[in-house]
């Protein structure tokens, strides 16, 4: 059997298709064997308030897809959009494959795999914008 396995801790929580599920007491792990599944765990989620950076706003609007508060037609073409802006100034070879990674698996239906992609960004973003404050 294929799919996703997902490993809780204790009182972990995820979403999973618009539904969040709480984990009990102990660790589990969950098989989730449906394709395409709409998965995120609410740890890894970005809050509205903390969306102020053009990399954290891709990633949120991709995590709207997935938890079912955004269209994904209309999502899928602002994301294209603020990727390709994004292109224009993260022009390093590892943005740019990240960069590509995410618009391919954008343009697959595939926006976990979009948003995981762009959250490799964030690290780079942080380290960006800090330099430029100094």
């Amino acid at each position: 059997m294929t799919g996703l396995v997902l490993k809780l801790g204790p009182r972990e929580r995820v979403l999973i298709n618009g539904a969040v599920i709480e984990n009990g007491d102990r660790r589990s792990r969950l098989s989730i064997v449906t394709p395409n599944a709409n998965i995120l765990r609410l740890r890894d989620a970005i809050h509205p308030e903390d969306a102020r950076t053009p990399v954290r706003r891709l990633c949120y609007t991709a995590q709207l897809v997935l938890t079912g508060d955004a269209d994904a037609g209309a999502a899928k073409l602002q994301l294209l959009q603020n990727i390709e802006e994004l292109s224009q100034i993260l022009t390093d070879t590892d943005s740019r494959k990240i960069l590509s990674n995410a618009t391919e698996s954008l343009l697959e239906g595939q926006f976990y795999q979009c948003l995981k992609a762009l959250r490799a960004l964030i690290p780079r973003e942080d380290r960006l914008l800090a330099a430029a404050k100094q």
